[in-house]
């Protein structure tokens, strides 16, 4: 009767044999990885949201892909994606998350203060004492703080034909990627165009109403705040600029001209600086915004 030990030695054997046998047939025999062992080289895998989703079909059998290109391109929503039976696929809910994540940080980070220094840019704030009192409390973030009231007086040229600001808005990360380009050309354009401005700033936790507490501490004819908007599944780096004709506390919001959407994928950000600048010029020589001018 064959032992245990015995019967080890054989399975061994004749293992070993087969692997011979493998090799000299071509086979390739590998050894299984460790479970410890890294997939990933230099423990970095690439970014999920660079993909631009309007070049992506996730469809195995599409009857006509350019033509269904060409439609996906006119819009950012998620066409073309596909399935697990009832489930969405594991790259189409990764990138879901991906998106969802940075409109998150889009609300809850802040803006660099190195990015506003060397943008030239010093901070105010509104009422909110943090993020949740911001988010929870709308008024507040309409009104500035007694101290911010005071800067204002002290550091901005009053009664400016034009004053511009900068505010981060629900989304800190619009800011941060479009300021440097729109801000210059914006205030170009108006150089351009020789119209006086006043001393640019940021605002933090503000809401657009707050240009209507810095347009009657300034005393500015026209008030433009350039302002994170709230992010979405497409994007988190939209920004929009809300411009008023001598603006006080209450003004109705039919009173505002808005230019929304700009971003990377939407309007330029720089195409947009000099446009505002145009729609400045019109509301000045018409003294009216919103719903009162005529475009």
């Amino acid at each position: 009767m064959v032992s245990e030990l015995e019967l080890k030695e054989i399975i061994g054997k004749v293992l070993k044999e087969m692997a011979v046998e493998g090799k000299s047939e071509g086979q390739v025999v590998t050894e299984t990885k460790k479970p410890s062992e890294s997939y990933i080289e230099d423990g970095i895998i690439d970014d999920i949201t660079k993909e631009d989703l309007r070049e992506v079909i996730e469809l195995k059998n599409v009857a006509n892909k350019e033509e269904f290109l060409k439609y996906k391109r006119k819009t950012p929503a998620r066409l073309g994606i596909s399935r697990a039976g009832a489930r969405y696929t594991t790259h189409t809910m990764l990138r879901l998350r991906a998106d969802h994540a940075a409109a998150q940080d889009a609300v809850l980070s802040s803006v660099n203060e190195e990015f506003l220094k060397a943008n030239n840019l010093f901070t105010v704030k509104s009422r909110c004492e943090d993020k949740d009192q911001y988010i929870t409390r709308p008024d507040l973030g309409r009104r500035l703080d007694e101290e911010s009231v005071k800067i204002l007086k002290e550091k901005c040229v009053q009664n400016p034909t034009v004053q511009v600001f900068v505010a981060d808005g629900l989304s800190s990360t619009a800011i941060e990627a479009n300021i440097e380009d729109c801000l210059p050309a914006l205030l170009n354009g108006l150089k351009s165009y020789g119209i006086s401005v006043g001393t640019p700033f940021f605002a933090k936790l503000a809401r657009v109403g707050l240009a209507d507490d810095v347009s009657e501490v300034l005393g500015a004819e026209v008030t433009c705040v350039l302002i994170g908007e709230r992010p979405g599944l497409a994007t988190a780096e939209s920004m929009s600029a809300y411009i008023m004709y001598k603006g006080y506390v209450g003004i109705p919001e039919a009173k505002r001209t808005v230019v929304s959407n700009i971003h990377v994928k939407g309007t330029p950000a720089a195409e947009a600086g000099a446009h505002i600048a145009h729609i400045i010029k019109k509301v000045l020589d018409a003294k009216a915004s919103g719903q009162d001018l005529k475009l």
